[in-house]
């Protein structure tokens, strides 16, 4: 590594844990080729960003937790879309193994990436799952991809039932796309393996299959049968999304029961490559941007330009 490069890593480290709107132009241009337009945003990629930086995000914080986001889908959608949750602490500790079944899903409430699936508790190496759990709670989410809506999260470990089915291409993830409670399109995740990839087809709320969505190198034969319950996944949806200017709706179905997944706001740390440029600018006009009081502008300002210390 020559002096320049050192520079541009020691740079892009600072940026990283202290200013994270510098840190997301930097990702953008790395990862999508282009500089974000703040001044006029149009794709959903750019109106994340935006949203993320000129408006107040705290709402985004309370739904992106895993743990507290149920108290909202209990008051909007009721208890039945809920995952049983088996155990929450607040310390990897006292996490207790043996009031868990044989077959769980653990993880902690604020990550992405860090979930682990037991399939078998007496095969498990329960010292290297607190091992996990504790790296996952030391490093804070939020800062590799300029997400600081998650650094806000007061961290903690779940660990909810394990859903599992045998239907072919595994485990589906309905991703719905919603607009201020108006739900506009669904992303499905088939064929998921265990390094996380996952085949991907975009539909229509009539479950028309829409390849020509999906941008070339994403894009593949992958697709299964509308589901019964899609018209009751959508009305959740809408009630999960009500005021709310984009989000994505994760839903699972077995055996024609829904359980939500999350609600995500940044999708792709809002870089999505997998859909085209039409698409983005699509989606892009759906979402209508909030009118910004004086206070909410002069406080996002700041946000931006004060250094995460």
């Amino acid at each position: 590594m020559n002096v320049q490069e050192k520079i541009r890593w020691k740079y892009l480290q600072f940026i990283k844990f202290h200013f994270p709107f510098l840190l997301c132009k930097h990702l953008y241009k790395e990862n999508l080729g282009k500089v974000t337009d703040f001044s006029k945003p149009k794709d959903i990629n750019e109106i994340i960003q935006w949203l993320s930086f000129y408006t107040d995000t705290s709402l985004w914080t309370m739904l992106a937790d895993k743990y507290a986001v149920r108290q909202y889908v209990l008051e909007h959608a009721g208890e039945d879309v809920l995952i049983p949750l088996l155990g929450k602490w607040n310390n990897v500790e006292d996490i207790d193994f043996d009031s868990l079944p044989n077959k769980f899903v653990i993880k902690p409430n604020n990550g992405c990436y860090d979930t682990i699936i037991v399939k078998d508790k007496n095969k498990a190496n329960v010292d290297e799952i607190r091992q996990r759990l504790i790296l996952s709670l030391k490093k804070p989410f939020g800062f590799e991809n300029a997400e600081p809506h998650y650094l806000r999260i007061k961290p903690c470990v779940i660990a909810e039932q394990l859903l599992e089915t045998n239907e072919e291409g595994g485990l589906k993830d309905y991703k719905i796309w919603c607009f201020n409670g108006k739900p506009h399109s669904i992303l499905l995740c088939t064929n998921r393996d265990w390094s996380g990839h996952s085949d991907l087809m975009a539909y229509d709320l009539l479950w028309n299959r829409h390849p020509e969505w999906i941008s070339s190198s994403f894009r593949n034969e992958s697709g299964c049968a509308k589901p019964a319950n899609l018209e009751e996944m959508l009305k959740f949806a809408s009630k999960l999304s009500v005021n709310i200017p984009q989000v994505r709706v994760d839903f699972y179905s077995i055996n024609g029961k829904i359980y939500f997944g999350e609600m995500t706001f940044t999708s792709n740390f809002g870089m999505m490559p997998y859909y085209t440029q039409d698409f983005l600018e699509e989606m892009g006009v759906q979402c209508v941007l909030p009118n910004r009081s004086f206070s909410e502008k002069v406080k996002t300002f700041f946000n931006r330009w004060s250094p995460i210390i």
